[in-house]
């Protein structure tokens, strides 16, 4: 049997994916740059690969090492001051990706994009089938997300690699940095297991959230499935998230403050966004095994051995 290359396999997304590929019996390598410590929930069942991503030669020499049959790539980078060199690292490690996956013949290339893309679109929930509308995005990571899509497809055109492109959700769970300024939810936990009051929170407000588990599970069930109908596929949780679930669960899980939960909403009338994972579910019958109290307490739990 091929293996499941994973770049970025011990970043938050990346590992939960590869656990969930190990669980669905296909052998995972995982490349690491920036961290090397590999998470308890993957020790024995991954092999690990250092790799700089931008270097191509070492990324065409994984090649003569494994027998790489579908490749996942989630690696990459946060922007500092310079927006070119993001935009320069983050292009060289997916042009590289989709060079190695040309060269290797691999069945299915599945490459991380973002719910971001949908930015502009005021239905809601946002669904594959929406047109994207040209829009000030909100991030350069997103902006770079954006391209990944047609840059992904134009250059798998004619190989007979199939594209999957990832619209992932808003991601939260065991291994993201608890003080993350890219989802509320960790550093709102944290300051309540420290004994703090976070800020004040609107109960109506919310929107995408997927735990990291099911995400990866996710990712997982798309790059090994038989056959997929489709080259994009949301990926989340597929129900919106409320701000007064989260004062539930934390208030059934710890024993810490009170969230302080104002009535109605702070971002204004109407609902806020969430993906639509239909397509998802009707293609690899995914549906997500953590609502939001099961996810706070898995969490929680998580967190009383680890610092993130």
């Amino acid at each position: 049997m091929t293996k499941v290359l994973v770049t970025g396999g011990l970043g938050m997304i990346g590992a939960h994916t590869a656990r969930a590929l190990a669980d669905l019996g296909r052998e995972v390598v995982c490349t690491a740059h920036y961290r090397a410590e590999v998470p308890s929930f993957l020790a024995g069942e991954v092999a690990v690969e250092a790799l700089d991503v931008t270097d191509r030669d070492a990324f065409l020499a994984l090649g003569s090492r494994h027998d790489i049959g579908d490749i996942v790539h989630l690696a990459g980078s946060v922007p500092g001051d310079d927006p070119v060199a993001f935009f320069r690292t983050d292009t060289t490690g997916l042009l590289n990706a989709l060079d190695a996956a040309r060269v290797w013949g691999v069945r299915r290339f599945a490459v991380a994009s973002s719910l971001g893309v949908y930015s502009g679109r005021t239905e809601v929930p946002w669904h594959e089938e929406l047109p994207l509308p040209s829009a000030d995005l909100p991030h350069l990571i997103i902006a770079f997300k954006k391209a990944v899509e047609p840059l992904t497809t134009h250059a798998l055109r004619g190989s007979g690699v199939q594209p999957v492109l990832l619209r992932i959700g808003s991601t939260w769970g065991p291994l993201m940095d608890p003080e993350s300024p890219f989802n509320p939810i960790p550093p709102c936990i944290s300051a309540v297991l420290r004994g703090e009051q976070p800020k004040p929170l609107y109960a109506d407000d919310g929107g995408d959230s997927c735990y990291a588990p099911d995400a990866g599970r996710a990712i997982a069930m798309l790059t090994t499935a038989e056959t997929l109908r489709h080259d994009t596929y949301n990926v989340s949780r597929g129900e919106p998230f409320t701000n007064r679930e989260l004062a539930e669960a934390l208030r059934a899980t710890t024993s810490g403050p009170a969230l302080d939960v104002r009535p109605g909403r702070q971002n204004g009338p109407g609902p806020d966004p969430y993906l639509d994972i239909t397509r998802l579910t009707q293609d690899t019958g995914f549906t997500p095994a953590f609502d939001t109290a099961a996810a706070v307490a898995d969490y929680v739990a998580w967190r009383a051995g680890n610092p993130r």
